[in-house]
């Protein structure tokens, strides 16, 4: 039954300041604000990871001591560098490692393939141009295309099966975002594209035999150990900007990315990754900035590998879809994620969920703490259900399903120490009947939104000690088992204020301290 709680009856008493009602402001007033997140503000030192699960210790890599310049090397800039930077690599890795050097001036490359030990280091002034040539990312090398496995161009800057390796310096890295990448690069969904039957390695799509391709995400290690990655610029990317996959022990840091208006722009993906630190990163997106996935469907369930022990603190997130987002490929099960210490300012959605029926797995064990937003949308939502284009009448919430292993869940959320100065509605759940949100417990928010609730589908939800400002007046439900307010503060407009057309219901829904 769907049921509409219309607060006119509540009015006086939510904006009626009592004591002990609303959120506890001496909690909320060292939240940081814009100017102290982001790559501007990066400290030359890691500090310590304190989180609510066990995590890895995380340092700064060292290399050996020498070094190749690929201008000492005779590269011109009018010419492509790509066996030049290639040649420098493949050098220091053959004697134990050191530090490729690519200086001020402005350079143009294809595909670069990370080996062990090896620091590429983009100099400041360095302008560095990546091919908008197909050719220059062939041949196909091992992948995931969201969240699949597949042999195809994989990155501008890849590599695979390496240790010790690091992207580093305030070289600025613009991405092959147009000519013939831009041109052929896919646009159905990939389902259609990629023959699940046969094993990753025979799933070989590099342009070759296709008018299509997938095209090059920006940086991309794949089954690498020790990966740290700071201080660079990235724009233009041609598909999602950092994405590590099957990756452990991984430092991104100070830095920044811009790719407003390309579709499928993601910031930073991280990827079936485990032991993962994000800090001091500006990321102003086209699609999602800070995401968290972890396989697609039945080939993330073969693959069977989480997203766990990830960090996010002190990043800024401008425009993207969404600020911080888990999915909505969660096949591996997405864990132990703690984002706190952050801004989202201009953003769509603040802290955003997304799965499907078909994806599998799930998020559980997620926790955000101290978070500023100021948003286009949504403050906090799941999407849990989709549309018809990608996942057919699965995206109906009715009938209810039988559950199985493409059955996808979230569970055990907690959001607490928040300042939302604007948004539209406050929260938006649209679980899933067979799969409800399950555990959720929002605590301690300031917030002035334009809307108030949906809940479709939950179970065991607690909001308390918040105070919503707002001009609506509606909490709306569906399939919702055991809500609770606690010291939830209102403050609505009587004009807003219109009687249900239905049968207002309260059953389940506990408001404490006030009881309707």
């Amino acid at each position: 039954m769907r049921t509409f709680l219309t607060l006119i009856s509540l009015s006086l008493f939510f904006n009626c300041k009592q004591p002990n009602i609303g959120p506890d402001y001496s909690k909320l007033k060292t939240i940081p604000t814009k100017g102290q997140v982001g790559h501007l503000v990066l400290p030359d030192s890691i500090a310590p990871v304190i989180a609510p699960f066990k995590m890895a210790t995380f340092e700064k890599p060292t290399f050996p001591n020498r070094s190749i310049n690929i201008a000492d090397k005779h590269a011109i800039e009018t010419n492509l560098v790509t066996d030049i930077i290639q040649n420098a690599i493949d050098e220091l890795s053959s004697l134990g490692g050191g530090t490729v050097i690519v200086p001020k001036g402005t350079w143009k490359t294809g595909r670069i393939s990370l080996k062990s030990n090896i620091n590429l280091h983009f100099e400041e002034g360095s302008i560095v141009k990546f091919s908008t040539d197909v050719k220059d990312y062939q041949p196909a090398v091992f992948t995931r295309v969201e969240s699949m496995e597949v042999m195809s161009l994989a990155a501008c800057i890849y590599a695979n099966n390496q240790e010790n390796i690091a992207i580093t310096g305030k070289g600025r890295l613009i991405g092959p975002y147009g000519g013939e990448v831009k041109k052929r690069s896919y646009m159905t969904p990939i389902e259609s594209l990629v023959d699940l039957t046969k094993p990753a390695e025979e799933r070989i799509h590099d342009g070759s035999i296709e008018d299509w391709i997938f095209p090059p995400k920006f940086i991309s290690p794949v089954n690498c150990k020790k990966v740290y990655i700071e201080g660079v610029s990235l724009e233009n990317t041609a598909f999602w900007n950092i994405v590590p996959v099957y990756c452990d022990n991984v430092i991104i840091r100070g830095v920044s990315v811009n790719s407003v208006g390309i579709p499928r722009g993601d910031g930073i993906d991280i990827e079936s990754s485990k032991n993962v630190l994000i800090e001091y990163c500006t990321l102003s997106t086209g699609d999602d900035a800070f995401t968290m996935k972890s396989g697609r469907g039945e080939d993330g369930l073969n693959v069977n590998r989480a997203t766990e022990n990830v960090v996010v603190r002190y990043c800024l997130a401008l425009k993207g879809h969404g600020g911080i987002t888990c999915g909505s490929e969660t096949a591996g099960i997405i864990r132990n994620l703690y984002v706190h210490d952050c801004v989202f300012d201009g953003t769509g959605v603040g802290i955003r969920f997304k799965t499907r029926r078909p994806r599998g797995g799930g998020g559980e064990n997620l926790y955000y703490d101290r978070i500023r937003m100021n948003l286009e949308a949504t403050c906090i939502k799941w999407d849990m259900l989709g549309t018809r284009a990608y996942v057919g009448e699965l995206a109906d919430r009715l009938p209810v399903r039988e559950v199985n292993d493409l059955t996808p869940y979230y569970k055990n959320i907690s959001i607490s120490n928040i300042i939302i100065e604007n948004g539209t509605h406050f929260l938006k759940v649209y679980g899933i009947p067979e799969s409800p949100l399950t555990n959720l417990t929002i605590d301690n928010v300031d917030a002035n939104c334009d809307k108030l609730i949906i809940l479709n589908d939950v179970k065991n939800v607690s909001i308390r000690n918040t105070s919503i400002k707002t001009p609506d007046s509606i909490i709306d439900v569906i399939g919702g088992k055991n809500i609770s307010f606690d010291k939830v503060l209102l403050s609505t407009k009587p004009s807003a204020l219109t009687m249900p057309n239905e049968t207002i219901e309260t059953k389940g829904i506990h408001f404490n301290d006030g009881d309707l």
